[in-house]
């Protein structure tokens, strides 16, 4: 009997979680566009609570003519507001995507039509573990969240006054703000040996002050300064996105591609590629050697950035007269940092500016190569009060020597 009761609660409990998700991602899906970038959770955690308790409660009231039009305009009300999370995001309008959260909701409350209940305690065990269960998986792969919490980031965006998209007109006066979603590609030098940096986490703040303190790091090795922007905020598409040379369609219509450093392996450079971390991370087993570099250099643990521009440093001081071109993503300022707002922000501009002295350091002491440094995202993966800091999808480049 114990082991039925425990496949009933199994079962419940998938259903549930089936039904989530399909309110979940209905709405993303059905709203995506190419460019859109918005980081969610898998479960969205009202909807699963609600859901949860709904089959807790149905074995009870179940026969009552207000128990299913009751869940169901708290599921349309919860879904509704997942949906304006999606929407403020992009700023569009509701228009027909208002029809979502009615016709999903009907949807999820009949795949749980014949669900069998579950205990009141059952349910508060598994919105506690689900909820610990998010953070921790958080710190195993930021990239993906498993709960998505669209209350709080509706009050959060409700709070907002600065349209974080934009660029303002006096920032653009100042800087060359570009909207390509590439510009390594203009400021490499085919003549000497070249250095790609993308700095973890580095955005645009909204406090021009203290970019003025960032790009004040390269004093005395500045060459060009600017913001650009990405269509993506992934590190991984920022990689190959920043390291494109051309692309274009064949006879056959097939697109075709090539990256920067097959172009400079051609010219006889060395290519390498280097990153502080294990190559699984991101991914990047599957398509650094794709993108053409020859040698790639791993570390099996964590490994600061001092270590790995000591790395560089040791490639350019060889004696050879080989031409190198090196691209380097840094790790410092990866998220998570902290859950704490406050502690989020000293530690990350800590870590930022350490990362950009040392490049800036690089930089001086081999004056005779080309430095393109840029920012693969704005802290994404940040607490919210510290990501409405910095604008979307909008981060700085600069040149050196």
């Amino acid at each position: 009997m114990v082991k039925n009761k425990i496949k009933r609660n199994v079962r419940t409990i998938f259903l549930v979680g089936i039904s989530t998700a399909l309110m979940t991602i209905t709405p993303y899906l059905l709203t995506f566009e190419k460019g859109q970038g918005i980081i969610r959770g898998l479960f969205e955690y009202g909807i699963f609570a609600v859901l949860l308790f709904y089959a807790s409660l149905r074995k009870i009231f179940g026969e009552k003519k207000w128990f299913v039009p009751a869940f169901y305009v708290l599921l349309v009300v919860l879904s509704w507001i997942d949906l304006l999370t999606i929407l403020a995001e992009k700023k569009s309008d509701i228009g027909f995507y208002g029809l979502i959260p009615f016709l999903s909701s009907v949807v999820a409350l009949a795949l749980l039509k014949d669900v069998k209940g579950i205990s009141v305690r059952n349910v508060n065990i598994i919105l506690f573990v689900s909820f610990f269960a998010h953070f921790g998986a958080m710190k195993i792969y930021p990239d993906q969240p498993l709960m998505q919490f669209s209350i709080p980031l509706f009050m959060a965006q409700g709070q907002q006054e600065v349209d974080r998209s934009r660029i303002p007109e006096t920032m653009k006066s100042v800087y060359n703000v570009v909207h390509s979603v590439s510009i390594t590609k203009e400021y490499v030098d085919t003549t000497r040996s070249n250095v790609v940096v993308l700095v973890e986490s580095w955005g645009i703040p909204m406090d021009s002050t203290m970019f003025t303190k960032e790009l004040a790091m390269f004093d005395g090795v500045l060459k060009e300064r600017g913001i650009h922007f990405r269509m993506y905020s992934r590190t991984r598409t920022a990689e190959r996105e920043d390291l494109l040379d051309s692309a274009w369609r064949d006879s056959t219509g097939r697109r075709d591609s090539l990256f920067m450093p097959k172009r400079f392996a051609e010219l006889d450079y060395t290519t390498i590629f280097l990153f502080g971390g294990d190559s699984t991370i991101q991914w990047r087993y599957k398509y650094i050697k794709n993108i053409g570099f020859q040698n790639v250099i791993w570390t099996d643990s964590a490994a600061a950035d001092v270590v790995m521009a000591a790395k560089i440093d040791s490639l350019l001081s060889q004696s050879d007269s080989a031409k190198h071109f090196i691209a380097w993503t840094t790790r410092d300022t990866r998220f998570p940092i902290s859950e704490d707002p406050v502690e989020t922000e000293k530690l990350y501009y800590e870590r930022l500016f350490g990362t950009l002295r040392i490049i800036a350091d690089l930089a001086e002491k081999h004056p005779d190569v080309r430095f393109v440094v840029q920012g693969d995202h704005e802290p994404i993966l940040s607490p919210l009060e510290f990501q409405r800091k910095f604008y979307r999808r909008w981060v700085p480049y600069v040149v050196l020597n």
